[in-house]
């Protein structure tokens, strides 16, 4: 068992964040591997939410990739995301309850960082319209400045970082009512890894990969895991199997206490 901390990632990590860029190119050469791999899903709605100070631009490896698989895949089309600022949670509201008028469906949401806090936000508010929720690298537990982020997330979003259940469903350590995966790096140089996972019960799950949090979006193991939740049959959702090949890619994960 793992318990939450208040503190940060050491510095000798943040600067290994670097392995972002030679983990793009490994997605570029795995990439018919991982289209041989992955299953396909079955046209459902995928909304991709980027990180702190980034914009869809940096979604697009997962969302192209994604949509070779079959699915209808969205950027969230907010531009860069600079926190909870005003309109940014009706604007996410108003996406999904879009994106499930528009296909009749549940959507499944899935984010990067602060992006994964807002999809496990948006499970708990939406229940009946989210099908389920994945996290990559969201520190939603622990001390809010366990991070090597917060000051960045004060300074371009106006807030405290302390406000952490004043917005967007309440308290962000909840766990959503829906499906829910969390994918995190124990080598995580910018959000510490203790504080991104979830308890595990019959509808939550975590995932261990080996990588650094700035390329979460695009790593291999993470792309292939992403597609392998989404493409679970609605309503039949299981534990990730590490069975396998898988077993040499995903460590055992962690559960905190």
């Amino acid at each position: 068992m793992v318990a939450a901390t208040s503190t940060a990632p050491k510095k000798a990590l943040l600067l290994l964040e670097g392995r972002a860029i030679p983990e793009l190119f490994g997605f570029a050469a795995a990439l018919p591997t991982l289209a041989a791999l992955a299953p396909r899903g079955d046209g459902q709605p995928v909304l991709v939410l980027p990180g702190l100070t980034t914009n869809d631009t940096s979604t697009v490896a997962m969302r192209r990739f994604l949509k070779s698989k079959g699915y209808a895949t969205y950027g969230w089309e907010m531009g860069f995301n600079f926190g909870p600022r005003p309109g940014v949670e009706q604007g996410l509201i108003d996406l999904v309850n879009r994106l499930h008028d528009k296909y009749e469906r549940k959507v499944s949401v899935v984010g990067w960082s602060l992006g994964g806090i807002y999809a496990r936000q948006l499970g708990k508010m939406l229940p009946d319209k989210v099908r389920q929720v994945i996290s990559m690298g969201s520190p939603f537990g622990g001390s809010p400045r366990a991070t090597n982020a917060w000051r960045v997330y004060e300074k371009v979003s106006g807030q405290s970082s302390h406000n952490t259940d004043e917005h967007m469903g309440g308290a962000i350590s909840a766990p959503p009512p829906v499906p829910t995966t969390a994918i995190y790096s124990k080598t995580d140089g910018v959000c510490a890894w203790q504080n991104c996972i979830e308890a595990r019960s019959d509808i939550a799950e975590n995932i261990e990969v080996k990588g650094s949090h700035c390329g979460l979006g695009h790593h291999p193991a993470v792309v292939y895991a992403v597609a392998d939740r989404l493409s679970q049959p609605e309503g039949a959702w299981k534990h990730f199997d590490r069975s396998g090949f898988k077993r040499a890619l995903y460590p055992a994960p962690a559960y905190p206490e």
